[in-house]
Parts: C-alpha cells; sequence; structure tokens
C-alpha cells in the first residue's frame, strides 16, 4: 500500500522532472500522472511514473519517469480481444535505460535488482537519449533507469495494462493508496 502523501509526492517529483526536460504538461494532465508501485510498497526501487496522452484502440502515447535506479518489473503484454497484444516502442528521452527482453542473455548486465525479484530476461539493451526499440508483443521484458533516473516515451498500440502479465507472482498492476 502507498500512503497518499507519497503518490501526492512521487507524482509532483515526476511532474519536476518532466518540466526541467522541457516537456510541458497541463494542470490536468499533472494531477493525472499514474504512481504506480506495483503493490510492493517500494516504489523508489520498484515503481514506475505514468502520464498517459492519449489511448485508444488504435494508439497509445505515454510518457514513462523512472527515478534513479527505479525499475519497472517483468512483465508480458499478452494477446487480447483478437489482438496480438501491445506492440511498444520506447524512445529514451532523459537519463539512461537498461531494457531486459528475450533474447541471448548478456553478460554482467548493468541492471542493479532486488535479491527477491522474479527476472528471467536478461538480453540487455541500452538507451539514451534519442535510441530506441521496439518490443514485440507478448513478449516478457522489464527495465530500469541509471544513477540520473530517466524519462522514456512510448508509443504503442492499444495498452491494457490491467491484462499485463508479470513474472513475479506478487506484482499487483494497479497501486492501492492509503490514508496519511
Amino acid at each position: 500500500m502507498l500512503a497518499s502523501t507519497d503518490l501526492h509526492a512521487a507524482r509532483g517529483r515526476a511532474a519536476e522532472i518532466l518540466a526541467r526536460a522541457g516537456i510541458a504538461l497541463t494542470r490536468a494532465e499533472i494531477e493525472l500522472i499514474e504512481i504506480a508501485d506495483f503493490g510492493l510498497s517500494r516504489l523508489e526501487q520498484i515503481g514506475l511514473e505514468v502520464v498517459v496522452y492519449v489511448n485508444t484502440e488504435r494508439v497509445c502515447a505515454k510518457e514513462l519517469v523512472l527515478f534513479p535506479w527505479q525499475l519497472c518489473p517483468e512483465h508480458k503484454h499478452p494477446p487480447f480481444e483478437g489482438t496480438p497484444g501491445k506492440e511498444e516502442t520506447f524512445r529514451c528521452r532523459t537519463g539512461t535505460v537498461y531494457l531486459y527482453t528475450e533474447g541471448e542473455p548478456t553478460p554482467n548486465p548493468s541492471a542493479q535488482v532486488p535479491k527477491d525479484g522474479v527476472f528471467n530476461v536478461w538480453h540487455e539493451v541500452i538507451l539514451r537519449p534519442g535510441d530506441q526499440f521496439t518490443i514485440e508483443p507478448n513478449t516478457r521484458h522489464w527495465f530500469q533507469a541509471g544513477d540520473e533516473g530517466a524519462i522514456v516515451s512510448e508509443f504503442s498500440t492499444e495498452s491494457r495494462d490491467e491484462l499485463d502479465i508479470f513474472s513475479d507472482p506478487r506484482i499487483q498492476r494497479a497501486t492501492v493508496v492509503g490514508e496519511t
């Protein structure tokens, strides 16, 4: 569970990071920044801050904000309603992103992962500002920011985050917020 004060602080921090990068948001967009702690209550280590610009049956565009060394846990976007699942392209805007996907494991990967996490794919793709990579539907992947944190623009087919399948059975996609 994430305390409401922590949620508001993370939302403000993400908005500041985006503003410093020259990414302008409306007041409404700032108020709707999604804070995902994946049900683990360890937002600084395992989490993601998300701005959704558009999400229709055909297209989705988001900004993903990662705090320093914060990671989004391993998951895949399965087929749904006759589609092959979400295809997504990540384009790094600021910082460094270590993206791990299916493929030949990288010796000595750069990630700093928690000992209690579930990580099965280790093919490392390093994204720096201007780099991009497309993840095919139903492909396991996870990613982590480096020392400076990162902003990633995501362009994809329809996003149905509630359908994501996580490798770690403890993960809950929807953040639960408590008082305080």
